[in-house]
């Protein structure tokens, strides 16, 4: 790059634009480049402002609006992708499951996706301890299956259950575990690749011999192996001069040492870590290790995050397979966001911790080595040998980066510097001087990382919000990448370098290797479409800033408060910090996220959802704002579950979100029919309890029942729920009055249980009775509006809100306990309720006093009669349960009667009102059940009890399996002792 050309980005680069001479594809040419991608290839093709703005950014500061986006069937569309492009002079990005922090995984440019469909394990070889997999393969979807050998890949990123190799490969991803056998590139076999050009390759070691005979037969193969063995001879030596002799030397073209005489001009490994702006990988051969089979931890305790990591050289003495640090600071915010506090508790006193966990045949040979460390230290530690508590402090860990944004009453914090690694050695020195530059800076930050290979990881809170900000940040940048080349460091350990660190490559390696990265690519990629601008040439590092002084995003007027965004709608968009844990696969006790879990598809995770409405704001690749029918699209599988406000590290609340937009968008239409159909069903029940037989021979007839879910929007083969011929305020009307009075409480009749289910609630009446309650019911009929909140009838909701504030305004002022059976109206209390009305004071004292049915007999268990004990059960829990009110205590209930009870791991049902009903949704809402948790009841015995408190959990397991379901209240009054 010309010195003109950089001083012309430079000059735009604090206003985070980067000039059209640098972005733009020519306009008149994209049509014609998705026309030859349509007609190519066979997997989608996707050129709309919904899909552009889905994949407009990643999991790092910056934003760049793709061309289109491609997501191929399989190889040969892949293939068939890179050739329209070639064709029509696009550039190129593979992307993988897009949490780069670097922003490597986003530009102008088609964004090929092989997270899809390009996923799979193609052969495991267990004696060869190999395994050929293709690109979107996810990390762990390996890892399983090599475990059944044995056998492990080591490098696992914090990410490992949802990031894929391909990425990995793109930026020499490393992890906790690769003390055990190095970074990607050091696992890296062979590789599959596809030039720019067309010409596809195997690639990997290769002999004097091969060298000579590849060379010698010409074509574009023998030009590239000619040029690259020019490469070595020209640079070998400052190669080995200038690169950083240390574990995680991860920055710039950081391997061309694979290339010297002595790594067998291993050309796989050369291209690993160049960030996809080489060549397009189509697989790889990877090299696999022994996975110890038992494993226990040691939690070291140090004065500070300093000394711990002046630990490190003496803890690698003791042979461990992991060694993770991680400070005070981060120790509290994970505290204070209430992440993981069971995996907290394990901590032993201490202001740095090193986490050291080490391998062995049996678990007291992997104890034993543990326990000989933390005795070297003094004693000051923890020896954790159960596998479920170590599992538990690794999720502290591994929650670092969600738990280190977004924390309340702190500033906002970035990535930037968040990668830096230097000598085991002399990590408590750079920490030391880290430290202190970024006070002389104003910033702070949570130090954590990967200490057992001397890898540095943070974030901070700089201040990309004001041109002054920008110029701070940019010194520091500076001064902070002057720092690790004084510690003969990199600038990035793992998630390589992208456009947050690509400018400052030349004060790590000077001139001339900056200009050897450069012909390399060449040699690769001479016409620069290989996702230009990263790394080699790269955009400056304060340009194309998802947020800077520039932005301003409307500040609407909102039916929610957002209390815990300062009150913005904007803000609650940027919550999202592209982590991508919604697009794992494998979740355990989870539900986050059930559509994506099958549709597989970016615009249903809840990161793809939010990045549309921080698009739609912007109103640039969305200009129809909240009009927007793409945002509405990936909204409408959106199962508000509230999954991800638990399950999500920055709490991002998708279903509060969808319900804004809704509101807004249908504000000047009319919604589906099942809007109102489901939606209404409080003043539909209402109705059909005044003639209940009547309403269920009408719904239930032949013919007339078709035409009324025709009418009604929902699907011909679901069977509605029938009305009881009595609801349960009539029914509690006649019961007798009990001979004492106690306690006084107020059971809300929920519509579901009150029309529908109402023996529920009349056992729950007996059980809180025959512990002495007063049990009382609100004067009147009341509805908490849940149905409402899908379909964004805000304003109604408000109206029954305040209805229910005046009805119970005595009992809410006497401090009266609202128990609650239903988990989604319950949730309603706990979560709807103080978000429409933060500043009234009675609701929230209404949700304070609000509690679940479980819970209160849980904390009150003394005062009830005991229950009958044993038997099994499988319970499924509902998703708002999960998600808002916390399972824990009815688990805890359950466990007191020597139930033996079963969870499955992300059992989501997928009903969710009136999106299993829906005649749009109702297949997806099967599919759901069907990954675990329908499979789950028809293979329990018919001994095994099915407890399920939410009425859609209920519909949906009965519906699909013919098994009889309790709530909790039915198994409670089932097990009460005779009176």
């Amino acid at each position: 790059m010309s010195e003109q050309a950089h001083r012309e980005r430079e000059r735009v680069a604090s206003s985070g634009r980067v000039t059209a001479a640098y972005q733009a594809y020519p306009p008149n040419a994209v049509a014609g480049l998705e026309r030859a991608l349509k007609a190519g290839v066979r997997g989608e093709v996707d050129f709309s402002g919904g899909a552009r703005a889905l994949f407009a950014t990643d999991a790092s500061n910056y934003r760049q609006v793709p061309i289109g986006v491609v997501t191929p069937r399989d190889e040969a569309d892949l293939v068939a992708a890179v050739a329209a492009c070639c064709a029509h002079d696009a550039p190129v990005l593979l992307r993988g499951g897009g949490t780069a922090l670097a922003g490597q995984s986003c530009n102008v440019a088609v964004v090929i996706d092989c997270s899809r469909w390009l996923d799979r394990v193609l052969d495991l070889d267990p004696k060869r301890r190999t395994a050929r997999v293709q690109p979107g393969c996810v990390l762990d979807t390996l890892r399983d299956q090599a475990e059944t050998h044995g056998l492990t890949f080591a490098p696992d990123p914090a990410t490992h259950d949802h990031n894929t190799l391909g990425g990995m490969l793109g930026n020499n991803s490393c992890g906790a575990h690769s003390i055990m056998s190095g970074r990607t590139s050091d696992n890296v076999h062979r590789m599959d690749v596809l030039t720019y050009d067309g010409l596809r390759l195997d690639v990997g070691p290769t002999s004097d011999a091969e060298l000579r005979a590849i060379i010698a037969a010409g074509g574009r193969r023998g030009e590239i192996y000619r040029k690259l063995a020019a490469l070595r001879d020209k640079y070998g030596e400052l190669v080995r001069k200038r690169f950083p002799k240390i574990p995680r030397r991860v920055s710039g073209f950081e391997n061309l040492d694979a290339l010297l005489p002595e790594s067998d001009f291993n050309v796989a490994r050369a291209l690993v870590g160049t960030e996809g702006t080489c060549v397009a990988v189509l697989g790889a051969t990877l090299q696999l290790v022994p996975s110890p089979p038992r494993r226990a931890l040691a939690v070291l305790a140090f004065d500070d995050i300093f000394s711990a990591a002046d630990a490190v050289p003496r803890v690698l003495e003791f042979g461990p397979i992991a060694c993770e640090g991680m400070d005070d600071l981060l120790y509290g915010f994970v505290k204070t966001k209430h992440l993981h506090e069971r995996g907290l508790q394990s901590f032993p006193e201490g202001r740095g911790w090193l986490l050291v966990e080490f391998g062995g045949d049996s678990l007291d040979e992997a104890a034993e080595k543990a326990r000989r460390a933390i005795a070297a230290f003094g004693g000051r530690g923890r020896l954790v040998r159960d596998e479920h508590e170590q599992e538990e402090i690794w999720a502290v860990r591994e929650a670092a980066l969600g738990a280190t944004a977004f924390v309340p009453d702190r500033p906002d914090t970035w990535e930037g510097w968040e990668d830096s690694a230097v000598h085991r050695e002399n990590l408590g020195a750079y920490l030391r001087d880290l430290k202190a530059l970024m006070h002389r800076h104003g910033y702070e930050a949570a130090f954590y990382g990967h200490f057992g290979d001397g890898l540095l990881h943070c974030r901070v809170n700089f201040d990309l919000g004001s041109e002054q900000g920008i110029a701070n940040w940019s010194r520091f940048m500076r001064e902070a990448a002057d720092l690790a080349v004084r510690y003969d460091g990199s600038l990035s350990g793992e998630h390589g370098d992208g456009q947050a660190r690509g400018e400052l490559l030349e004060r790590m390696y000077g001139p001339e290797l900056i200009e050897c990265f450069r012909e390399f690519k060449t040699i690769w990629d001479p016409r620069n479409r290989m996702n230009p601008g990263k790394v080699v040439d790269p955009f400056p590092v304060t340009s194309n800033l998802r947020v800077g002084p520039s932005y301003e995003p409307p500040q609407v007027e909102t039916h929610f408060r957002y209390p815990d965004d300062d009150g913005s709608f904007a803000r609650a968009t940027m919550r999202c910090v592209g982590v991508g844990k919604c697009r794992r696969l494998d979740v355990k006790d989870e539900v986050m996220c059930p559509s994506f879990l099958v549709t597989r598809d970016e615009k249903h995770s809840t990161r793809g959802r939010a990045h549309l409405l921080f698009e739609m704001l912007r109103g640039e690749t969305l200009p129809e704002q909240w009009e927007s029918d793409a945002v509405e699209e990936a909204l409408s599988l959106c199962l508000a579950c509230k999954g991800c406000k638990k399950d999500c590290p920055v709490e991002v609340d998708m279903a509060t979100l969808k319900a804004e937009f809704r509101a807004r968008y249908y504000a000047r239409k009319l919604r589906p029919p099942e809007a109102y159909s489901m939606g209404f069903i409080y003043w539909w029940s209402r109705a059909a309890a005044i003639a209940p037989q009547a309403a269920n021979a009408m719904l239930t007839a032949p013919g007339v029942a078709q035409l009324i879910k025709r009418a009604a929007g929902l699907a011909q083969d679901r069977r509605l729920p029938r009305y009881a011929n009595r609801s349960f305020r009539d029914a509690f009307k006649r019961l007798p009055r009990p001979s004492t009075v106690g306690e006084r409480v107020v059971l809300w009749p929920d519509t579901f249980n009150n029309f529908f289910r109402p023996q529920t609630a009349l056992n729950a009446v007996e059980v809180l009775q025959r512990a002495g309650y007063e049990v009382v019911l609100p004067a009147r009929s009341l509805c908490c509006g849940r149905p409402l909140y899908d379909w964004g009838f805000l304003r109604t909701a408000k109206r029954l809100w305040r209805k229910t504030l005046n009805t119970l305004r005595a009992e809410i002022e006497a401090g009266t306990p609202l128990i609650g059976l239903e988990p989604s109206c319950l949730a309603a209390f706990k979560d709807e309720l103080p978000n429409l009305f933060p500043d009234n004071a009675l609701a929230r004292r209404l949700s304070e006093n609000a509690v679940y049915f479980a819970d209160f007999v849980e904390a009150h268990q003394d005062r009830f009669p005991a229950f009958a004990q044993g038997g099994e059960a499988l319970l499924q829990v509902h998703c708002n349960h999960h998600a808002i009110i916390g399972a824990e205590g009815e688990t805890r209930l359950l466990k007191a009667m020597q139930l033996d009870v079963r969870r499955p791991p992300a059992g989501c049902c997928g009903m969710a009102g009136a999106f299993g009903f829906s005649r749009h949704t109702a297949d997806l809402s099967r599919q759901i059940a069907g990954r675990i948790l329908t499979p789950a009841v028809r293979e329990a015995s018919e001994e095994v009890e099915i407890l399920a408190d939410g009425f859609s959990c209920r519909e949906q397991i009965e519906q699909e399996t013919g098994r009889e379901t309790l709530h909790i209240a039915d198994l409670l009054a089932s097990r009460l002792p005779q009176s």
